[in-house]
């Protein structure tokens, strides 16, 4: 049995050789499994692809692939398990906020016959904005979206070969990898961790990756924003006619008072912002079929494993 574990790296040449370290220490040497660990530097400008290819001519097993800019967390994922050749894949961070002992668990449900293993969080030694966010994104993507989503989510996970081959079948762009998974369906076990502070380096999360991540997983698995743009539709249809009654009575009884400029300027702000909040929203999704027509690939490859060419 061959294990593939795929480490997506951004900004995190800190980290690359103590999580080497932990990986040899509680997985490598307490297990007899054929192993591979495939690093993707996805677009870091950091010396993150240069530790990855020192750390591969210190372990054979270690495959190096650098991508040709940062095309984000999914890509990163995405090429990682295609070029995996294991049995399953597990795909683990690079920022050490995992236990690494989470690789044992997750292959012994797999081996009990879950074709996916999702590792989610029971607490998060993070700060309360981290948590809330976290908390909120999730809780909106079980209620519109995935109802099997966990209450505290999950980013790593194991993955069968079946599955693997079903993801690379996607050919989806701007989606969230997490949400295929999930979307597909597949026998899922969970194990359950406490999400350590990070200790080294400093996460490239940003707020407006976190809104990306919101958007990408609404616009891929919800039509809630075309059922809310229908609601705000009939509600200020209704109030339209109900207004236009109201109007109409009051000329017939000769009691129309003198029109207001506040509540027309009012009147015409909420207006405007609905028809624009309309236009955005049916622009996500005309975006996503325009990028989807293009046909570009997710990620590009722009450096890899040398010996791959020699074992060809």
């Amino acid at each position: 049995m061959k294990v593939s574990i795929v480490i997506p790296v951004y900004y995190n040449e800190d980290n690359l050789r103590p999580l080497y370290a932990d990986i040899k220490e509680k997985f490598i040497d307490k297990t007899d499994y054929d192993y591979e660990i495939i690093m993707v530097n996805d677009g870091s400008k950091d010396k993150s692809y240069q530790v990855i290819c020192e750390l591969a001519e210190e372990d054979p097993n270690i495959r190096p692939i650098s991508l040709s800019r940062n095309f984000g967390s999914h890509a990163a994922c995405l090429c990682g398990l295609s070029n995996a050749t294991g049995d399953c894949a597990v795909i683990k961070a690079a920022d050490l906020q995992e236990p690494t002992e989470l690789l044992l668990e997750m292959i012994e449900s797999w081996k009990s016959g879950n074709n996916v293993v999702l590792a989610c969080r029971e607490e998060r030694d993070e700060s309360r904005t981290q948590v809330g966010f976290a908390n909120m994104y999730y809780w909106l993507v079980r209620k519109t979206s995935l109802p099997n989503m966990p209450k505290n989510g999950f980013d790593i996970y194991l993955l069968d070969r079946k599955v693997i081959d079903v993801l690379e079948k996607f050919d989806e762009k701007n989606s969230a990898i997490t949400g295929q998974i999930l979307w597909s369906g597949f026998r899922t076990g969970i194990v359950y961790y406490k999400r350590q502070a990070r200790e080294i380096g400093t996460s490239k999360w940003t707020l407006r990756k976190r809104i990306r991540l919101v958007s990408d997983t609404l616009f891929s698995f919800s039509t809630l924003p075309i059922r809310v743009l229908e609601i705000v539709g009939v509600i200020s249809f209704l109030i339209g006619i109900i207004w236009s009654i109201v109007v109409l009575v009051a000329k017939l009884t000769g009691n129309i008072p003198v029109s207001g400029y506040t509540t027309l300027i009012i009147f015409n702000f909420f207006s405007f912002g609905v028809i624009m909040l309309s236009m955005g929203i049916l622009g996500e999704y005309l975006w996503r079929s325009f990028d989807a027509s293009r046909n570009r690939p997710p990620y590009i490859i722009e450096d890899k494993d040398k010996r791959e060419e020699n074992r060809k």
